[in-house]
């Protein structure tokens, strides 16, 4: 062979690992997927070389790559955008101009990324923010809190656990003109795993007063002890979350100690001691059969427990909201729980809304067939739209 076929080989051969993702028939907008994929796997690839040659952690250079995308708060015709500290938080607070008879609505919302991105600042968070604000002619705070690897758990949980009970303080109520009666909490994946674990947290607060009335989670991130569901074995490669890197993520917000997430992926971390917790998450009694497929369920290996007594934190009911027992979950608001056909995470958002109709809890399940993770804020897709105005229609129905 010569160099120019070999040349065109080895070109053809990279095309096709980066381009070629298969789709469903009916797939939406397939082209626009196949590019974000292949944009998203080459920013992957370079966080790992940058990382093999010892310049900067994964997480790190992923945010680098990935780019700024913070907009200032700048108020527009509809809304006025503030920034402020909620208990030393920072957040952002988005009031609708128009003149209101009643008080308003309030809405917590806590933002993506994997514990390790983002901020309340970004073009798609901000957005969302304002349209929800002008929608539900209600007031928006949404949260900005430290991140890993700089920060781990559980000082993600504190700053947003904090920074909601400075909202639900009477006074602050009243200064922004909201209805102490109808105030939610929502978030999307990580940001949804924080809404769940606070809206569970303020049960057992003496100090706070005033209840949340509903909690919504869209695609949420739930537990970290089983990542061998059948929508993690089915989807390990489907943008825009990889196994891979959700197990890194998970990983980095206990610690930047990768054995960790060595111990994640060969299913080796949970010690025996901890074994009563898998009938938490078992998924083989939890989805419905149309979700397990033939697959079957493995019963749990176990791991050291010096891992755990390291990095307790993926034990913890604070970080992994399935783990709270059914007495917990009672107390529960309505809640509304959106989860995507092809994501890994599509099972923990299953299991939860499962273990809370077991409970009593009133649960609206949104399932989005063409649905796959990060679809909620892409913006320039059409499924976006249709899962914000699912989003913001039960709000505006329930809250």
């Amino acid at each position: 062979m010569g160099r120019k076929p070999l040349y065109f080989l080895i070109v053809g051969v990279f095309l096709a690992y980066y381009v070629y993702l298969p789709l469903p028939e009916d797939f939406e907008e397939p082209w626009k997927i196949i590019q974000l994929n292949a944009y998203i796997k080459t920013i992957i690839h370079l966080a790992e070389f940058v990382e093999l040659l010892g310049l900067n952690n994964f997480v790190d250079s992923l945010t680098i790559f990935l780019g700024p995308s913070e907009v200032p708060p700048t108020s527009d015709e509809n809304i006025t955008v503030t920034e402020t500290t909620f208990n030393h938080i920072p957040v952002r607070v988005y009031v609708p101009k128009r003149k209101s008879e009643a008080l308003r609505r309030g809405v917590f919302y806590i933002h993506g990324g994997g514990w390790c991105h983002g901020s309340a600042a970004s073009k798609q968070q901000d957005l969302l923010s304002r349209w929800t604000a002008d929608r539900l002619d209600a007031v928006v705070i949404s949260v900005s809190y430290r991140l890993a690897p700089k920060y781990h758990f559980p000082v993600q949980f504190e700053d947003a656990y904090n920074s909601l009970k400075w909202f639900l303080r009477k006074e602050v109520l009243a200064k922004y003109g909201v209805n102490p009666e109808r105030i939610g909490v929502s978030g999307s994946s990580s940001g949804a795993n924080l809404a769940a674990a606070v809206a569970q947290q303020l049960l057992d607060d003496p100090d706070v007063k005033i209840k949340l009335k509903t909690q919504s989670l869209i695609y949420p991130v739930l537990q970290a002890l089983d990542v061998d569901t059948p929508s993690y074995r089915e989807h390990s490669h489907f943008p825009l979350l990889f196994k891979s890197v959700m197990v890194r993520h998970w990983s980095e917000y206990f610690t930047t100690d990768r054995s960790l997430e060595k111990a994640m992926l060969s299913h080796q971390h949970v010690p025996v001691e901890s074994s009563h917790l898998f009938k938490f998450v078992n998924w083989s009694s939890l989805l419905p059969e149309r979700f397990i497929k033939g697959h079957v369920y493995n019963n749990p290996t176990y791991g050291k427990s010096e891992l755990s007594k390291k990095y307790p934190g993926f034990l913890d009911v604070r970080a992994a909201p399935l783990l709270a027992d059914d007495k917990k979950l009672r107390g529960l608001p309505r809640t509304h729980v959106i989860t995507c056909e092809y994501d890994v995470l599509r099972d923990d958002g299953i299991m939860y809304v499962t273990r809370l109709q077991n409970a009593g809890v009133p649960v609206t399940h949104n399932h989005i067939e063409d649905g796959f993770h990060g679809s909620f804020l892409l913006l320039k897709f059409k499924i976006s739209s249709r899962m914000i105005n699912q989003y913001i229609s039960w709000l505006s129905e329930y809250l």
